[in-house]
């Protein structure tokens, strides 16, 4: 038998977006264009014509952010970039920062 005079409770959930956070490249003097290149390509899917002009833009500037991702996300491809260049031997630097 069903309780009458009962209280329903409303629950409201909202749903928010993750925050995002920049991936922010760092130029040097010793890694190679075109591994900056290909880690654009490879690790953050860019064509070659964005993944160029993001190289130049690092080059020119000093740093450049190259995408914004959830946190994990961000540092994910942070860590999968840091980890080719050190096994090429270069000085790559990469870091995250809130958006």
């Amino acid at each position: 038998m069903p309780v009458q005079g009962g209280t329903r409770e409303k629950i409201r959930t909202k749903i928010r977006e993750p925050r995002h956070y920049r991936v922010i490249m760092h130029n040097d003097d010793f890694t190679s264009m075109d591994f900056v290149v290909d880690i654009l390509i490879d690790i953050f899917h860019k064509d070659r014509l964005e993944a160029e002009r993001l190289m130049l833009l690092v080059h020119q500037s000093g740093r450049a952010a190259v995408g914004a991702y959830p946190y994990d996300i961000a540092v994910t491809k942070v860590q999968a970039a840091a980890a080719r260049a050190k096994g090429k031997g270069f000085p790559f630097r990469m870091t995250v920062e809130e958006a």
